[in-house]
């Protein structure tokens, strides 16, 4: 059984068992009077999610997780679409481990929905990716049923492999009756004014609220945009378009990392739900 370990733990989320579930339920109820539990009664069917330190991108990141949370669905397998930020593995890769490890527990990988997938395996590509695996504690913290993982890296974000990973997970969770929830990692503008950030970074919102998929990525490089999932997240959008005649997104919250430390070199985080 190959077990992939964390690398980012004791970094972007605490090591200790106690400490993470205490950081993460503070930031909860910081939250909680903000968060948009009625969208719990939707069909879920994905988010995007930012993937930074827990200090600062989690007040964004638990609105989905709760509503996740309190929803009546339950989901087999959450996929992990997450970009690639260490420049290792193929354009699209599959982590070849069995499970996953963080200091909330271990984590099967969906290695039947990963087969079916026909995408390259590769350990490398998550060896050191801390984008997908942020989102795994936050799963186990919130989620209270058994679930697998599939986690994809993508290292080359344009709208064919866009089109490409949507229907293929489509087909293989169609063909094995998965019941899945697709995330999205993704931060938004990096290092930037507040404002700015905010006004460059709600061009491409509006294109995934919209479901412009191909946009997205558009509107990310004509205005140089240094939001580094606009792949995953227009994946997310094609997926959603697959799966549903009529998709809805709804924004949960919108923020940045200097309203944690102050600062006016700031990363923009958002948390989007996307349901039908």
């Amino acid at each position: 059984m190959k077990i992939r370990k964390p690398a980012v733990s004791g970094k972007f989320y605490p090591s200790d068992k106690k400490d993470l579930r205490k950081l993460l339920d503070r930031i909860l109820n910081s939250e909680k009077r903000n968060i948009k539990t009625e969208l719990n009664e939707k069909r879920i069917i994905g988010g995007v999610v930012p993937h930074a330190g827990y200090i600062y991108s989690a007040y964004q990141a638990v609105h989905f997780f709760e509503i996740l949370k309190s929803s009546n669905q339950t989901f087999d397998t959450f996929i992990i679409l997450n970009p690639n930020h260490t420049g290792y593995g193929a354009e699209i890769s599959i982590d070849n481990n069995d499970q996953w490890e963080t200091p909330l527990g271990i984590v099967d990988v969906d290695i039947e929905l990963a087969q079916l997938t026909d995408f390259t395996f590769s350990s490398d590509a998550h060896k050191y990716e801390h984008s997908g695996e942020v989102m795994l504690p936050l799963l186990q913290h919130f989620i209270q049923y058994d679930f697998q993982i599939l986690p994809v890296t993508m290292s080359v974000q344009n709208f064919y492999n866009a089109q490409l990973i949507a229907n293929r997970i489509y087909f293989a969770a169609k063909k094995l009756n998965r019941k899945i929830c697709f995330i999205a990692s993704s931060d938004f503008s990096h290092f930037v004014d507040p404002e700015y950030g905010k006004k460059q970074d709600f061009k491409v919102i509006e294109k995934i609220l919209s479901f412009q998929s191909e946009d997205i990525i558009k509107t990310v490089k004509a205005n140089n945009i240094s939001m580094c999932g606009y792949g995953p997240v227009a994946t997310l959008t094609e997926f959603a378009q697959i799966i549903s005649d009529k998709p809805k997104a709804k924004l949960l919250k919108f923020g940045h990392s200097g309203e944690v430390h102050y600062s006016n070199d700031v990363v923009d985080y958002a948390s989007i739900l996307v349901y039908e």
